[in-house]
This record gives structure tokens, C-alpha cells and sequence, in this order.
């Protein structure tokens, strides 16, 4: 069936803090010079936020740019930090405050904002309706388009009604062909198109290998006496071992909240690690109990995090559109923030369509304006400043990374006259399941730690169940002939949703994917030691609906 199109002089993927402030700006421009541009913004989320999942303590100075009455307008910063704490866990019951002379002063928080993402991405898109950009949430990406010069043309949206058996059902719709003089990729980390994009036009080859975290978070209300609003919490340690690095956070929000979370860099070896579980007994140690205890879980998430920075960055630009944001990996890990980056690289963006469009550009060429006007800005210079934070902690672990760390950043500002590098795939560092023992994590008592399931349950996911598996294998023999053998397939427990499954029948082992459970977090995508399964959009709607993370 031919689809329909549409035309427009920029089509946006994803309407997260990059893809916004890449609308928003053009607009401003377009709005200055007096010109018309047609810009719209595609969202897979059921509404702008619905999949948005970040820590979040943000700095406001690409905000300040793109809106510097923000405060007037009423954007939703409204929790100041107050306070800085890290500690390092020694075991299950012991931790030490550690000074703030002595934490990277990239970590320290002063005059920072302890925000919902989820939120500030919603109000980020009333501001760029108010400017005219058409936003349509429930719409998923899920090809590329190219002219025949082999240039990005658009995008298409995804069929709706295809049933599992890949057959038309009573509600079918066929997707819609966006086609646009330029085409930006903000789909978040792991995006399913932008991993397209890098691989057709090589565009990480120069870069080093992109490296991830899984970030897993959960939202409480807690009582009021505990309550500390702009309290900042973060710290490394137990209950991770020498070889897992990562870290947890716990921020008090307004309104009595606190949100916790844990990350963990997926380049651990052990296959019995399951980041959910580790999760869930790391709110037993005292130094996080005492701030949740006699509360009660509101809402569950979890979200893969591009943390490779500046050395893993591909060049972000290829005829017809760019990749920004978290999809390109501007997330600058040394301060465990990435929206006032992704916010600025997608600002540069539309200064550089603007000026191509005004200068008459009828798109499909490489915007190589955007190379220099990147090099130029201030998110250059953190992202080079921060380049051997994530290495020195892969390559010397916690202790001693953490001190190459401090000197590099407090002493000589990140321009120490070195370099270093990580080039190891986080998917190849898993180590056979014979080189270790399996974990047994304690059960949960219902009151700080809880199931995978009723967790789910909380994030609100939803998916249209007979549609076809959006988790898609290569190799369906894959997970019980290779996985399970040489790791005791890790996807049972490196996927923080209970989407996989090794289940026991009368025929026998077989591996059962569980697509409804699915939060979009992609880390099935990444830590696959085989890399065999590939995420792929399901209906547009579909997935989590997060309320105020």
C-alpha cells in the first residue's frame, strides 16, 4: 500500500530535551529573521515525557540560553540543591562520608536543580508549540528514507494493526511518510534509527567504542520529618564488587518526594549480575534506609545511559540530517549530567540548518557548519575537559580512578597533557558464568525492596499484544545453544523488566520473551554478549508512561 506524505523543512525523532531545544531554537531563529519554517517533532511516547527517565539533578545554562525568563515562564526547575553528599559503601552496614575537598569538583552541585525530566521535556514542548512546531506524540519512527543520492529524505511512522502473524488486523493503518529538507535523530540513547545511521554512514569511525550504563530508578513519597528538599545523595561501593563499577543517587525533590536509583556500567563481567537486584538491596544500607524508610513507592524505571563521552563521539552529521543528543553520546558522565549538553548540541543543530536554510538549501547536503560551530562551544570544551573520567575509572577502578579523577579535574581543570582510552566493547567484557559463583539475592521484604513484576507494574507499560515482537533475534537458536551454556543467559537478568525468560516445559527448554513488559531501556540491545537481539520500535503508545520522573 503507498503511504502517505507529508513535507516539512526539518522533521525532529524524539521529543526529549534534545529534539525540543533543536525546534525550539530554529523557531526563535525563524521567528528573528522573519521566516517561515515548517518543523515537526516525533514522539513513540504516548505523550511528550511519557518514556522520559533521568536522575535528574540539571544545570540550567543551556536552558538560560534557549529561555533566559524560564523562571517567569514557569518551567519546572523548582527545587534549588542545598546540600552535596558522597559516600563510599564499604559493606552492607558501614560507609564513609567522604569531604567535598576531596570529590571531583565536577560532582558538586551549587546552583543546580533537582528536576523531573520527564516534566521538564512537557513543558519544553509548550514552548515550542507556542512557536509554532506541530507535535505528534504516539508516533513512532521506525524507517529511514533516502533520496536517491543515497541522502536522508525523512522518516516513516510505524504501521498500526499489524497482528503477530504479521497479517493486517480490523485496525490497520499504515504509517506515514515525513519527509524533510533535514532530519534530526534525538531518539535518547541506543536509538534503534540513529544505531542505523551510524553504522550506513560509518560515522563512529573515528571514535572510540561507545560505552553504557543502566540506570534504574524508582520515585517515593516519604515522610515529611525525613524530608530534606534539594538534598543531593550520591556514592559507589557495596553491594557492587571490585569489577562492577557504578554508583546510586538519591535526590529529595519537592512535595515530599525523594527519587533513588543505581547505575551500572554494562561492561561488567559477571553474568550472574542482575542490576534490578543489586538495585533492591542497596536500599537496605543504612546510609539510603534512613531517608526512605516508612515511605512508599510511587513509580519504577530504568534507562540505558551513553556515557562513553568526548573520545566515543561519532561525527554527529551525514548528508540530509545529524544525530544529537544522548543518540550521539554527549551525556558528560564526569558530572553524571547530560541534558544541558544534549539541550546545546541540539541548539548548535539549528543554528546550523537555519543558516543553510536561509541560504536557499534545499536539504539532502552534509552540514559540515556544525562540526565548526560545535568545536567553537562551550559544550566542546566540557566534553574535552571530562574525556578521561570514564576511562581512569574502566582502566584503574573506583579508589585509584577516582584519584586520577580528582587530580585531573580539581588540579589541572581536565587538560592534563594525556589521554586515555577505553576501546573494549562493553558486550565482550562478560566472562563465562564457570569463571564465577551465582548470586543469591535476598528476597524482598515488601517495604524497601520488591519484585520485578510488581515493579513493572508501576511504570505504567503498556504494549497492543498481538503486534509483532519488537525484540528481534538473529539467531532465534542463539539464547539456549550459545548464551545459556557459556553465560546461564544473562538477558534473565541483565533486563530490569522481566522480559526474558528461560522456561521449563513438557517439550523441554525454550526462551520466552516477554514484549509487554518491555520499558524501552535497550539494554538487551547493548549488553548481549552475542549481539544477537535487536530493539526495534513497537506501535507507536506503546511502553512505559512515567508520571514525574
Amino acid at each position: 500500500m503507498t503511504r502517505e506524505s507529508m513535507e516539512f523543512d526539518v522533521v525532529i525523532v524524539g521529543a526529549g530535551p534534545a529534539g525540543l531545544s533543536t525546534a525550539c531554537r530554529l523557531m526563535q531563529l525563524a521567528q528573528e529573521k522573519e521566516q517561515e519554517l515548517t518543523v515537526c517533532v516525533v514522539e513513540k511516547g504516548s505523550e511528550v515525557g511519557a518514556h522520559i527517565l533521568s536522575g535528574a539533578v540539571i544545570e540550567s545554562r543551556a536552558l538560560d540560553e534557549l529561555f533566559p525568563d524560564w523562571k517567569e515562564q514557569g518551567a519546572p526547575l523548582n527545587t534549588a540543591v542545598t546540600e552535596d553528599e558522597v559516600y563510599l559503601l564499604k559493606d552492607a552496614e558501614n560507609g564513609t562520608k567522604i569531604p567535598n575537598a576531596f570529590v571531583p569538583k565536577t560532582m558538586h552541585n551549587d546552583g543546580n536543580y533537582i528536576v523531573s525530566l520527564g516534566n521538564v521535556a512537557r513543558w519544553l514542548a509548550e514552548r515550542a508549540e507556542e512557536l509554532g512546531v506541530e507535535i505528534f506524540p504516539g508516533f513512532a519512527a521506525s524507517e529511514v528514507l533516502y533520496n536517491e543520492d543515497g541522502s536522508v529524505k525523512g522518516i516513516a511512522t510505524g504501521d498500526m494493526g499489524i497482528g503477530m502473524d504479521g497479517e493486517q488486523k480490523d485496525s490497520y493503518m499504515p504509517g506515514m511518510e515525513l519527509h524533510a529538507k533535514y532530519t534530526i535523530f534525538s531518539e535518547g540513547c541506543r536509538g534503534h534509527l540513529g544505531k542505523q545511521l551510524i553504522s550506513k554512514f560509518n560515522l563512529d569511525s573515528e571514535a572510540d567504542a561507545q560505552h553504557y550504563g543502566i540506570g534504574v530508578k524508582e520515585l517515593w513519597d516519604i515522610p515529611a520529618e525525613q524530608h530534606k528538599p534539594g538534598l543531593v545523595v550520591h556514592g559507589s561501593g557495596w553491594p557492587l564488587d571490585k569489577n562492577t563499577s557504578g554508583g546510586f543517587f538519591l535526590y529529595h525533590t519537592d512535595d515530599c518526594q525523594v527519587v533513588v536509583g543505581l547505575i551500572i556500567d554494562l561492561n561488567y563481567s559477571n553474568p550472574y549480575i542482575s542490576p534490578f537486584d543489586e538495585f533492591q538491596r542497596m536500599k537496605h544500607h543504612p546510609v539510603l534506609k534512613r531517608h526512605l524508610e516508612g515511605g512508599t513507592r510511587v513509580s519504577y524505571g530504568a534507562r540505558a545511559i551513553t556515557k562513553g563521552g568526548f573520545n566515543s563521539l561519532p561525527k554527529m552529521t551525514f548528508p540530509g540530517g545529524l544525530v544529537v543528543g544522548c543518540n550521539a553520546g554527549t551525556l558528560n558522565f564526569s558530572k553524571i549530567k547530560g541534558t544541558h549538553t544534549a539541550m546545546k548540541s541540539g541548539m548548535l543543530a539549528a543554528e546550523a540548518m537555519f543558516e543553510a536554510l536561509s541560504a536557499g538549501c534545499e536539504g539532502g547536503k552534509e552540514l559540515t557548519r556544525y562540526e565548526e560551530l560545535f568545536k567553537d562551544s562551550w559544550l566542546y570544551d566540557e566534553l574535552f575537559r571530562s574525556r578521561n573520567f570514564g576511562p581512569a575509572m574502566h582502566k584503574f577502578g573506583a579508589i585509584l580512578g577516582g584519584a586520577f579523577n580528582y587530580i585531573d579535574q580539581n588540579i589541572f581543570g581536565g587538560k592534563l597533557p594525556v589521554t586515555l582510552h577505553d576501546n573494549h566493547e562493553d558486550y565482550a567484557q562478560m566472562q563465562p558464568a564457570s569463571n564465577f559463583q551465582p548470586i543469591e539475592y535476598p528476597k524482598p521484604d515488601g517495604k524497601l525492596s520488591f519484585d520485578k513484576l510488581s515493579s513493572v507494574f508501576l511504570s505504567n507499560t503498556n504494549h497492543e499484544e498481538d503486534q509483532p515482537c519488537h525484540l528481534t533475534l538473529k539467531d532465534a537458536e542463539i539464547p539456549l545453544k550459545q548464551n545459556l551454556p557459556t553465560y546461564a543467559e544473562p538477558a534473565q537478568r541483565y533486563c530490569p523488566a522481566g522480559v526474558y525468560e528461560v522456561v521449563e516445559d513438557e517439550g523441554g527448554q525454550r526462551f520466552q520473551i516477554n514484549a509487554q513488559n518491555c520499558l524501552h531501556c535497550k539494554t538487551c540491545d547493548i549488553k548481549d554478549p552475542a549481539q544477537n537481539i535487536t530493539w526495534v520500535t513497537p506501535e507507536g503508545m506503546g511502553g512505559p508512561n512515567y508520571p514525574n520522573m
